[in-house]
């Protein structure tokens, strides 16, 4: 579904690998909410074409791994071991 929307928006796009993506998440959660979008892609360990990272950010974005504060500062969102067991909390459940 990601992969349709971004392909009708820019149909020359290239498509990361996934060590790429790999890559890209794992500093995104050593550097959490410390680089904005262009300063976070000038200080990756592995240089890659904007365009490539670009498609990496929105992807993230989309499955809800990262998010991007009012100061445009990428952060990491993705904690599922902490949402179950704040989710075991009687006065925190989920409605059905």
């Amino acid at each position: 579904m990601v992969l349709n929307l971004l392909k009708k928006n820019n149909p020359l796009a290239r498509f990361p690998r996934l060590d790429t993506v790999l890559m890209v998440e794992e500093f995104i959660k050593e550097h959490d909410g410390e680089f904005r979008k262009k300063q976070l892609w000038e200080f990756l360990p592995k240089k890659m074409m904007y365009q490539t990272y670009s498609i990496v950010i929105d992807y993230l974005i989309v499955s809800g791994k990262v998010s991007v504060d009012s100061e445009g500062k990428i952060g990491w969102i993705f904690y599922p071991q902490d949402a179950k067991k704040l989710l075991k909390d009687a006065h925190l459940f989920w409605k059905k």
